[in-house]
């Protein structure tokens, strides 16, 4: 089944889930690691995380998310779990509708379906699930059924040459034998920090 056609709620309650797990086992001292993300260390992935999550729920509630910080600042050090819980159930509830998925929402790339957006979002928090896995030593396995979703909707989404004006870099190549996370991180322009 296609993403067009897939249900994308519960996969990124899911997703959330799962990220909102990986966030509980961030220790103070992994704030200023590296993530394959090169743009963020920890700290900076996880204030990405709050507010973009704050701003998938601004746009289900039918908002304008462009309105909202992309970055959550107001987040202490030692709250980041609670704060990301909090704006996770917020967009699971903005995004519960059925009228959601048939409305025309606006995201920074365009106005699209919100079955479109919402799948577009599952893979973000899928992408940097693996960003804050890799920087924190991979604790515990990813959700691999999550990871196929989001590379199809990362095909669907991305081209595969220049990105220019989009949040993901051009694909490189995937690590020989690759899971899905690996391929998706390829695609995405992000390479393993090559923990063993």
């Amino acid at each position: 089944m296609t993403n067009l056609t897939t249900d994308p709620r519960p996969l990124y309650r899911r997703a959330t889930e799962q990220a909102a797990a990986l966030i509980e086992t961030v220790r103070p001292e992994d704030l200023t690691r590296p993530t394959p993300c090169t743009a963020y260390d920890v700290r900076a992935l996880l204030g990405h995380i709050v507010g973009g999550t704050r701003r998938i729920a601004l746009v289900g509630e039918g908002g304008d998310g462009q309105s909202a910080p992309l970055s959550a600042s107001d987040v202490p050090g030692d709250r980041w779990a609670q704060a990301y819980d909090e704006a996770r159930q917020r967009a699971v509830r903005a995004w519960a509708g059925d009228d959601r998925m048939t409305a025309t929402v606006r995201v920074p790339w365009g106005e699209i379906p919100g079955r479109a957006a919402l799948s577009a979002y599952v893979m973000e928090i899928v992408a940097h699930t693996w960003d804050l896995s890799e920087a924190v030593g991979r604790p515990f396995p990813l959700d691999a059924e999550l990871a196929e979703f989001s590379l199809a909707a990362a095909h669907e989404a991305l081209p595969e040459g220049p990105r220019e004006g989009r949040p993901f870099d051009a694909p490189v190549p995937a690590p020989e034998g690759a899971d899905a996370y690996g391929r998706l991180a390829a695609w995405l322009g992000r390479e393993p920090l090559g923990r063993a």
